[in-house]
């Protein structure tokens, strides 16, 4: 079953060439006729040369070649029955006709040498961002898993932008972050990042202690690499959440980062953070500096971990958009199709094209048949509450 769509790409694709290849042909049969039935003082061999230029735009240089020697034949022709083989004009647009196909002919074999370069170096930098940003398993201990990443460099598949989950003895550790500047400048701080919290996530017993020793490598890395022009401007905000396996109070320590957005049935709730810390690379701060910040994440319930790529992207006229309004629409989806859903709806808000590189995790953890009813939900945060029924502006 797997070979199927390519060989089936393949064949369409060579039926459209061989489809596109009748217009050139065309043109030099019409050209030929034309050219002999027009007077002696008229000639419209020279624009046959028209045929290889058309050919290569979707071609390669065998069939180029191909349809040069149809026109430099068409030529041929015409120098025959349309005033002489041997007259001095004839003679010179044989040879300029054929020296110009031999050009079109080559120029295409370069081209065709580039692209397999260029399709090269895709696919070895294509690898290198799968293994630096490994995908997330749709299952993760108790949750269910879907990540979106919309790189706003061309050709690129990720940027300044991370995420990672790893699972520890009885929970969930996701990481979710963002390193300033976008695109291919920004992996290193990126890569950096992740290599530390995939290590450092299951050694450090607590999520501010695990803040504080990414803090630590972000700072050596900076020290280390940071241009001295760049001083204190590289800088990278993260969000860390800890969920247990069993217990929903969910626990979190945001640096600098967006709040998450917590979906249940028909209601959106932004999860607060007390006391955020500053973003990291710029302060080197403690575990105690830390705050750890507790919230219900119940079954069946979303939680939707987002950059500022997301709600910092503008419309024609300059409007953020309003991730917690749109995904209110689709809190009853699995995790798959909400982001599928927001991510035509970003694009769709964005013109087609974001200015910012974008990453969005969505963890939905299991539902318990035959729960009672859940009489309210308490976020840890200053006695911020909310309950169902009660609309909330997200």
């Amino acid at each position: 079953m797997g070979p199927r769509p390519g060989l089936a790409g393949l064949r369409q694709r060579w039926h459209s060439s061989h489809a596109l290849l009748s217009l050139p042909i065309a043109l030099i049969v019409v050209i030929t006729v034309v050219d002999i039935r027009s007077p002696t003082n008229i000639h419209l061999g020279p624009a046959l040369v028209i045929a290889p230029a058309l050919t290569l735009s979707f071609a390669g240089p065998r069939l180029t070649g191909l349809v040069g020697a149809l026109a430099v034949m068409g030529q041929f022709l015409i120098a025959v029955l349309h005033g002489g083989l041997t007259t001095a004009n004839h003679i010179v647009q044989l040879v300029t006709l054929a020296v110009l196909s031999a050009l079109t002919v080559v120029y295409g074999a370069f081209r065709e040498r580039r692209r397999a370069q260029l399709a090269q170096v895709r696919s070895v930098a294509e690898a290198a961002q799968h293994v630096l940003l490994w995908p997330l398993p749709e299952r993760i201990g108790p949750l269910r898993v879907a990540c979106l990443y919309l790189a706003a460099e061309d050709e690129a598949q990720i940027g300044g932008d991370l995420y990672a989950a790893t699972r520890t003895d009885a929970s969930v550790r996701v990481l979710i972050g963002d390193v300033r500047g976008k695109g291919l400048s920004a992996i290193g701080e990126a890569a950096l990042l992740l290599g530390a919290f995939r290590e450092a996530a299951h050694r450090q017993p607590s999520l501010p202690e695990l803040a504080a020793s990414l803090e630590q490598s972000v700072t050596r890395y900076l020290a280390d690499f940071e241009p001295p022009e760049e001083a204190g401007e590289r800088f990278a905000t993260a969000l860390l959440v800890e969920i247990p396996d069993t217990d929903p109070m969910t626990r979190m320590t945001s640096c600098g980062h967006p709040p998450p957005l917590l979906l249940s049935p028909g209601h959106v709730v932004t999860v607060p953070s007390l006391h955020p810390a500053p973003p990291m690379g710029t302060d080197g701060w403690e575990p105690a500096d830390y705050t750890l910040d507790v919230f219900s994440f119940e079954p069946g319930d979303t939680l939707l971990l987002y950059t500022d790529g997301v709600i910092e992207a503008r419309d024609a006229q300059k409007r953020f958009y309003p991730l917690a309004e749109r995904v209110a629409q689709w809190t009853q989806t699995s995790p798959e199709t909400l982001l599928h859903h927001v991510r035509r709806d970003l694009l769709a808000h964005a013109g087609g094209r974001l200015d910012d590189d974008a990453a969005l995790i969505a963890l939905q953890r299991a539902p318990v048949a035959h729960r009672g009813h859940r009489q309210g939900r308490i976020l840890h945060a200053d006695g911020f509450r909310h309950r169902p029924g009660e609309r909330t502006d997200g």
